[in-house]
């Protein structure tokens, strides 16, 4: 199977290999309570972006993609841009019922949006170019905003109980009003908005 590999699935597998350690990074600062942990796993999701992206270009400069790539791409990005975001959001005190319930609904609509591109890509492609002209729905990479919220938020001590929006219970489950935006990026994800790919 290695072998089948081209260039851009590494940047690909890259991309995987840093949500999947940032997830681990949040683990290891609820055990140990070492902030470097989380900022480090703060850092490897725009790297994972950066990977992202390359794995694309480097496929169209070279002209060479494996029959694997789209959907180890679309597997790598629901790691890095979905369950990497929900594990910080987490790890930083969105644990109420409602809070998870919320984080589960944006990694789920983040598995959706992928699939539905997946089954729809060559629908959607120009005819001339075979190049989809536009996403429907927001991709699953603008999550990189709740990340950059997140981080804004644990390097201003606003975290658990002092969490921006506080903490409510409804019907005997907590939520913090700031896991909402988690509900709006995962809705904005399924939804038919159409926008234009670069």
């Amino acid at each position: 199977m290695v072998r089948e590999y081209t260039l851009a699935d590494l940047f690909t597998i890259g991309n995987a290999a840093c949500g999947t350690v940032a997830i681990f990074l949040c683990l290891q600062f609820l055990a140990e309570d070492d902030n470097r942990f989380l900022w480090l796993a703060f850092v490897l999701i725009p790297v994972a972006f950066v990977l992202d992206g390359f794995d694309g270009w480097v496929a169209r400069k070279r002209k060479a993609w494996s029959a694997i790539g789209a959907d180890m791409d679309s597997l790598a990005d629901v790691i890095s841009f979905g369950v990497a975001p929900a594990a910080l959001g987490y790890t930083l005190g969105m644990r109420g019922g409602w809070d998870m319930a919320i984080l589960v609904y944006f990694v789920v609509c983040g598995i959706s949006r992928l699939a539905r591109y997946n089954v729809t890509a060559q629908a959607l492609a120009d005819e001339s170019t075979g190049k989809v002209k536009y996403f429907e729905g927001t991709p699953i990479p603008t999550s990189l905003v709740l990340v950059a919220m997140l981080g804004w938020a644990f390097g201003t001590d606003a975290v658990h109980a002092a969490m921006w929006g506080g903490e409510t219970t409804l019907l005997g489950w907590g939520l913090h009003p700031l896991t909402l935006t988690f509900a709006l990026s995962g809705s904005l994800m399924i939804s038919t908005i159409r926008i234009p790919k670069p």
